[in-house]
């Protein structure tokens, strides 16, 4: 866990906004997440490249959506399957009935995610430069932090 002022989003999304599964997930989120529990943040922007450096990951190679769950005064990080099905219990309809995935042990699920992210950008294709929020949605995401206090919005 790593400390963060109480201004910090409750949950936020980090994901890869040049791939077009991950750009398909997002909009899912945003549609089935109407109350805003999840910020999301392109890996690409600022906020992103702070956070992974933060959590000690690649900078230029996403292999993973990341889940930073505000706990407090710190964050919990999760990676893989297990950062999709919390998202996905988080969501209204029926993609909350994902959750029952996780009696497929973790190893498992871990194994499936990481076939389908690294053949994604050949499945789903890759996107020349990143896809940016429309105005309606520019506040379900977080695109830059300060750098005198990392963790609050611009």
């Amino acid at each position: 866990m790593a400390p963060i002022p109480p201004s910090t989003p409750e949950k936020i999304v980090l994901f890869d906004s040049q791939c077009n599964l991950c750009n398909g997930w997002s909009r899912l989120l945003l549609k089935y997440d109407p109350h805003c529990r999840f910020t999301l943040c392109r890996v690409q922007s600022q906020a992103g490249q702070y956070y992974l450096r933060k959590l000690g990951l690649p900078l230029q190679t996403y292999e993973s959506v990341i889940l930073l769950e505000r706990q407090g005064s710190a964050f919990l990080q999760f990676h893989k399957s297990e950062a999709a099905l919390r998202i996905s219990a988080g969501l209204d309809g029926y993609w909350r009935y994902l959750t029952f995935l996780r009696y497929i042990p973790r190893p498992v699920r871990d194994w499936l995610y990481d076939l389908v992210a690294r053949n994604r950008y050949r499945w789903f294709g890759r996107r020349d430069s990143c896809l940016l929020p429309s105005a309606a949605q520019k506040h379900r995401f977080l695109e830059e932090v300060s750098e005198k206090n990392p963790n609050e919005s611009v």
